[in-house]
């Protein structure tokens, strides 16, 4: 599937790296003025969905939610909105591998994957997981934030050894898909909570209990909860009989053994009562170890395993910018139908701003209303002479807008003009 150049609004599609029910993920480039380029992930949502009100507020909400968390150990997103009848999340690309490929790799390469590298992902990932749990808003509420989705798929580690927490708040989102591949519902059910499991109202304590269902796994390379089936995985969860790590592999040290078997304790009360409880036992761990691992460890072990890939990624990378084929008509056709849904730091609450060739003034949506009730606007083109465009800004573009007049000593308009103008050239 040739995509590379395939024009996304200000998005340069370069291939899909992923397809799932529920979205395709694209790797993208953002270009800007003088050159500017930057590396991102571009996930859409499946064109059949956008047409499903209920979920696709659903992921609107979730997402926005999730575009608020600023974490080293939390991919973040930088845009969302909609092209035509594509909804789409911009987020941060992360040049590495999920731990559902590492591991196997590894073992590929007569490697096996050492507990303190697994101790130290995980670690990471609590780190994560606290910041999000302890999330609040600008009045100090909290926002009871809960992943629901902690797989070795969703963890991330970069070729520079950093370690990502992905698709945060989106997992609730997905939940409401009637339609699920074929072993996607069965996979992420061995890694669910019992009380997710049984569809009982979810606390932070579940990614607690699916962390240690992960971690669980990189170490011992047994699965906690498995079955032929979805109804014989639920059955093992529900009777939550778990094994301790030694019978599956007897030099687990019985400090990491006691980690495990508190982060899975079936009921949430005995559990980890948050992940930096989880976190401060594994550090003290690996504090105690001979050999405490860096983040600079991860990446080396990564380059190790990974030579190969890297360098043909890197070269195919090389070829996609060069290449340059561009297959739609006309780059123009996406960003005159693109609507930017912003996300307010402070009120949360969803601006949305159309880009159309007719004025918007008629039928435009007022600050926070929904856009799956908007009036639609009639299609337009620009054309020889002067079109009048009407754009609708948040408080906090407008004072960018003004300040950026102030410093080049123009009026706000005309610099919303060469904005334009400027940006043109590159479409």
């Amino acid at each position: 599937m040739a995509l590379h150049g395939t024009r996304f609004g200000k998005y340069n599609l370069l291939k899909r790296i992923a397809v799932g029910g529920m979205a395709e993920i694209f790797l993208a480039r953002q270009e800007g003025l003088e050159g500017f380029e930057k590396m991102i992930c571009i996930k859409r949502i499946r064109p059949h969905l956008s047409n499903q009100p209920n979920f696709v507020t659903m992921f609107l909400n979730e997402a926005k939610l999730a575009a608020r968390l600023n974490h080293p150990n939390i991919a973040q997103i930088y845009d969302l909105g909609r092209i035509n009848d594509s909804y789409f999340i911009a987020m941060e690309h992360i040049s590495g591998r999920d731990m559902s490929r590492i591991i196997p790799k590894a073992q590929t390469k007569g490697i096996g994957f050492p507990m303190v590298y697994a101790l130290k992902v995980a670690a990471n990932v609590c780190d994560g997981l606290n910041y999000a749990h302890t999330k609040t808003d600008a009045y100090g509420n909290p926002l009871h934030i809960v992943h629901r989705d902690v797989t070795p798929e969703n963890c991330l580690v970069g070729f520079n050894g950093t370690v990502k927490l992905v698709d945060f708040g989106i997992a609730k989102a997905n939940t409401q898909l009637e339609e699920t591949q074929a072993g996607e519902l069965k996979g992420k059910l061995s890694y669910m909570s019992p009380e997710q499991a049984m569809g009982e109202p979810l606390d932070h304590r579940s990614d607690i209990f699916s962390l240690g269902a992960i971690l669980y796994e990189w170490i011992t390379s047994a699965r906690i909860f498995t079955g032929e089936n979805e109804m014989a995985i639920l059955k093992e969860i529900v009777d939550g009989h778990i094994y301790r790590p030694s019978y599956f592999k007897d030099n687990v040290p019985e400090p990491v053994e006691n980690i495990l078997m508190r982060a899975l304790e079936k009921d949430r009360e005995k559990r980890y009562q948050s992940a930096w409880e989880m976190q401060y036992d594994i550090d003290t761990y690996l504090a105690s170890c001979e050999f405490t691992p860096s983040n600079i460890h991860l990446a080396n072990f990564l380059k190790q395993i990974f030579e190969d890939e890297i360098q043909d990624e890197q070269e195919q990378l090389v070829r996609l910018r060069n290449e340059q084929v561009y297959q739609e008509p006309s780059a123009y056709d996406d960003v005159l139908n693109e609507e930017v849904l912003d996300i307010d730091a402070l009120s949360g609450e969803m601006v949305a701003a159309s880009l159309e060739g007719a004025p918007l003034v008629e039928g435009a949506p007022e600050l926070g209303e929904s856009p799956f009730h908007r009036t639609p606007t009639p299609s337009g083109r620009f054309t020889q002479g002067t079109t009048e465009l009407t754009v609708q800004f948040s408080q906090k573009e407008m004072n960018s807008i003004k300040k950026m007049a102030e410093h080049s000593g123009l009026e706000p308009d005309q610099v919303v003009r060469e904005l334009v103008r400027q940006q043109g050239r590159w479409t």
